[in-house]
């Protein structure tokens, strides 16, 4: 029997170059457009560097490169609150994709690809499987039970594609706290319902480090870019002007929503308080960095599946 085998490539971007006024990139291109296109580049650059409004930043994203462009299709296998239930995205042709590892995570300009899990003022607890082929999403269980959250989360939950917190890395940030072998959770904070498995353009404001039973466990604050007032908040401070409360309410109902079963608060680093964008997408990028090891077979997988 013929057997199908799909290659990931797993590649670093390069250092990018940015202005307020111009944007500059080098294409790979024959010998001599190549040098005439480095020729103009230099001479724009020695102009540009003696303007104060330009940075010169370092941005290394691993990206996956099965899928440029995420038009995926939600394919729903059992029904809703089974334990059988699963949601698969299917590419272009039919074929199913992992949402862990086979949308993009990086846009550009500051742009990420966020996949719902759990629609806002829902309370199932819905979760990627991440150790099954595909990584579909499903509802958690305990005991064989379907899990709840006790009351409903007011926002969008899921993940960061291409991320994974390392549970052999203690973070020196957060007390040494390991990561919790699972990719990086987002708190998508806009009006607007998701959908489970949808796949959201977002733009990550600030981070909370929550501390979960002694592992750490990120949870990135962003909003997607569809929401009319995504224009308007742009970094951590911005939430508490345009969403105001919505980072004490987000910090308050993870900490507690484990107590009515019985078990203590979550806790939280960095002072208890949500760190800024600029830490956000440190922590992004580290954790993607994470995510490439792994796909490499830098790290053991155990039992997850990077399928």
């Amino acid at each position: 029997m013929a057997t199908t085998t799909t290659t990931r490539v797993i590649a670093a971007a390069n250092y990018s170059i940015t202005s307020s006024a111009t944007s500059l990139f080098l294409k790979k291109k024959s010998p001599v457009a190549l040098a005439l296109k480095q020729r103009s580049f230099f001479h724009n650059l020695n102009t540009s560097l003696s303007k104060p409004s330009i940075s010169i930043t370092s941005k290394r994203f691993f990206t996956c490169k099965a899928i440029y462009k995420p038009q995926v299709q939600i394919k729903e296998e059992g029904q809703p609150e089974t334990l059988d239930y699963r949601v698969f995205l299917l590419d272009n042709s039919g074929k199913k994709v992992s949402p862990w590892h086979d949308i993009p995570l990086h846009l550009g300009d500051g742009v990420f690809n966020f996949i719902v899990e759990i629609p806002k003022e829902t309370s199932a607890k819905m979760e990627v499987a991440t150790d099954e082929p595909y990584t579909p999403i499903k509802q958690d269980t305990k005991k064989g039970k379907l899990r709840y959250y006790p009351y409903n989360i007011n926002w969008n939950y899921g993940l960061l594609p291409q991320t994974w917190e390392d549970p052999s890395f203690a973070n020196p940030d957060v007390d040494g706290s390991f990561g919790d072998n699972d990719p990086v959770d987002v708190v998508e904070i806009g009006e607007s319902q998701g959908k489970i498995g949808q796949v959201l353009k977002v733009k990550p404001l600030g981070a909370l480090a929550m501390i979960d039973e002694g592992e750490l466990d990120w949870k990135i604050i962003a909003i997607s870019l569809d929401d009319p007032k995504a224009s308007l908040v742009n970094d951590v401070g911005d939430v508490e002007i345009h969403f105001p409360g919505t980072l004490t309410a987000i910090r308050d109902w993870f900490r507690d929503y484990k107590i009515p079963d019985g078990k203590p608060a979550n806790k939280f680093g960095l002072g208890n308080k949500a760190a800024n964008k600029d830490y956000a997408l440190k922590v992004i990028t580290e954790t993607n960095e994470s995510w490439a090891k792994l796909m490499k077979r830098s790290i053991p997988a155990g039992e997850l599946s990077l399928v």
